[in-house]
């Protein structure tokens, strides 16, 4: 071959790698839009923390090539994870089959890729070219819980702003989020000017609509549902709704969310549901399913203002489908992209 064919060759080789990589890996932000390489990308996700019968809360991705095949059937293109994921592995599979990840951090994980120790940096340096990524998350309904921050949350504002601060200077690539509890007060806005697409954690029964417009009237930027839902046990009989495990009352529940968060799609980027399968491991036993449970500010929880914090999977701990996975199919597979 000439020297001359093999140049134009290598430039060939080298503005297609060049052109792949960005198709991969940028994400940003534009007025109130989340942009994939340049296009709306609206969330179709769950919330994912598959734990296993009888696991102390510790996730195990034993099950993932399952799961994606019911996430894939259900129209979802987004996770969210309360923790990072190490498994370079997972998020290869994850991304093969063109589902990306929310990727969350905790303030203070005993040095665990968390924000206290800053080793939280360590993991978005090593994953940032990672095409799974959607966004990185700082935190989780932090703002129930100023007793974490020596009673003033000022101090977890500032915390998370730095570390938004810190994202950008290493990974300008991909925006940063926040789950906060409901609505951002004056204060959250004011402290943390580099959070990049605020989430919110929604319990408003099942009308999360009302949201759309106060964070339109407060706020220019990309905003998503980080959490919304309802759990498939009745505590009380109430509104139609027979006490005990109730799966049409779950159902009907997000069939009403999820139909007032694409109806705002002009505002928000979505919802994270909360959340993909049911977890024993959160009241009681870990060997059986218990109810109860606690969160806070849950009294907006459908139909009867008590989180069965065992009962919130559209998919059984056996991955056997609920009645809310038609629903969440129908809504996800019936919602085009912006």
């Amino acid at each position: 071959m000439k020297l001359k064919n093999i140049f134009i060759l290598t430039l060939f080789i080298s503005i297609f790698m060049s052109c792949n990589t960005r198709v991969e890996h940028v994400v940003k932000v534009s007025e109130r839009q989340i942009l994939v390489n340049d296009i709306p990308y609206e969330i179709k996700g769950v919330c994912y923390h598959p734990v296993p019968k009888g696991s102390p809360n510790k996730r195990s991705f034993s099950t993932l090539t399952k799961d994606i095949l019911l996430m894939k059937e259900a129209g979802i293109n987004t996770i969210r994870v309360y923790a990072p994921i190490e498994e370079k592995e997972v998020l290869d599979e994850l991304a093969a089959a063109d589902i990306k990840v929310i990727i969350g951090f905790g303030y203070d994980q005993n040095g665990y890729y968390d924000i206290a120790s800053g080793s939280f940096i360590n993991y978005v340096n090593t994953y940032k070219n990672h095409k799974a990524i959607l966004l990185w998350e700082l935190g989780n309904e932090y703002n129930y819980h100023p007793e974490w921050f020596d009673g003033d949350l000022k101090n977890w504002y500032k915390a998370m702003n730095d570390a938004a601060a810190l994202i950008h200077k290493n990974d300008p690539n991909h925006p940063v989020t926040t789950a906060h509890g409901d609505l951002p007060d004056s204060l959250a806005l004011k402290l943390s000017p580099n959070i990049d697409v605020w989430g919110m954690n929604v319990y408003r029964w099942d009308k999360p609509g009302t949201i759309y417009k106060e964070w339109e009237a407060i706020s220019n930027k990309p905003m998503y549902l980080s959490e919304a839902g309802g759990d498939s046990y009745m505590t009380i009989t109430k509104d139609g709704y027979e006490k005990g495990e109730n799966q049409q009352a779950q159902a009907d529940a997000n069939a009403n969310i999820l139909k007032e968060i694409f109806e705002n799609n002009h505002i928000g980027s979505g919802v994270a549901l909360f959340s993909f399968t049911d977890g024993w491991w959160k009241a009681g036993n870990n060997h059986q399913q218990d109810t109860g449970g606690w969160a806070p500010n849950s009294s907006g929880v459908p139909y009867d203002g008590s989180p069965n914090e065992e009962y919130w999977g559209i998919v059984d701990i056996d991955r056997n489908k609920k009645q809310t996975f038609d629903v969440v199919k129908k809504a996800f597979k019936n919602q085009k992209n912006k």
